[in-house]
């Protein structure tokens, strides 16, 4: 297995497919998963003549199960190790939920010249929580319930996610995948508590209003209506509207794990926006 060092010794795991010299599509995982969950758009980039990056978050994966760093500033500062690991140069990014931050906060912290284009795909800027200058955010109770329940079963709240408001099959016309339900469960459980724990800090009370304002390459926003974690008015026409160059394209009654539920369709626009 693959992995590089960052400065504060963390082992990050990562996958690299495809032809050297091709154009590089670099994939983003949200919380609590892994670069696992990126199987069905990275088989299909690399069937369209891409090379494919994806990575193990810090304690996510078969990355390090690290105390400390579990914050966004570390997790942009783990994928430049990456990319200057692999001399990368002008990848488009692509993150989904948490990723959709770290591929914002990459871009803000360490600058344009080695990205093309970006993409964020039901994911959680500007910023989640409900504050006062955020009024249409969620009350940060429902996150310190989220790390209730992790500390009290995470192996049971793993389970509750996928098999409920992750992919929508809660809903009446749903139709659960046994597999997909078990994948997610499956890569939960491979990383560490204490990240996943503090992971929900930073993916919920992270601002990255100054981060979107920054970026000036295109960036493709996608978001389903039906988005039961990252709820979609707060969220992808707000991220829209803050970046200099930035597309929305809104998925009448997808729900969050819409790269998963209804890959055929996210492929197909990923691919028309990177092609674009």
């Amino acid at each position: 297995m693959a992995y590089v060092t960052t400065q504060d010794g963390v082992e990050i795991f990562y996958k690299d497919w495809g032809p050297r010299e091709a154009q590089v599509i670099f994939f983003h995982h949200g919380w609590p998963l892994s670069a696992d969950d990126w199987d069905a758009q990275m088989l299909f980039f690399l069937a369209n003549g891409f090379r494919v990056v994806a990575h193990d978050r810090r304690g996510h994966g078969r990355s390090s199960q690290v105390g400390d760093g579990h914050d966004m500033d570390h997790y942009a500062d783990d994928v430049a190790a990456l990319v200057n690991h692999l001399g990368v140069q002008k990848a488009v990014h692509i993150g989904h939920s948490t990723g959709g931050g770290e591929v914002v906060r990459y871009i803000a912290r360490h600058g344009e010249d080695r990205v093309s284009r970006a993409v964020l795909i039901s994911a959680v800027p500007p910023l989640m929580v409900k504050t006062d200058g955020n009024p249409g955010g969620l009350p940060k109770e429902v996150f310190d319930n989220f790390q209730v329940q992790l500390a009290a079963n995470r192996a049971q709240f793993y389970r509750d996610i996928p098999v409920g408001p992750f992919y929508g099959y809660n809903r009446p016309d749903a139709k659960p995948s046994e597999g997909v339900i078990l994948n997610w469960w499956r890569q939960g459980m491979m990383g560490s508590a204490k990240a996943h724990y503090d992971g929900i800090v930073a993916f919920s009370q992270t601002d990255f209003t100054d981060d979107l304002k920054s970026i000036s390459i295109p960036v493709l926003v996608m978001h389903g209506d039906d988005d039961q974690i990252v709820p979609y008015e707060n969220s992808a026409p707000l991220s829209a509207k803050l970046l200099r160059n930035g597309i929305l394209k809104t998925y009448p009654g997808f729900p969050h794990g819409m790269p998963t539920s209804n890959a055929d369709t996210i492929n197909a626009d990923l691919l028309a926006f990177v092609r674009g």
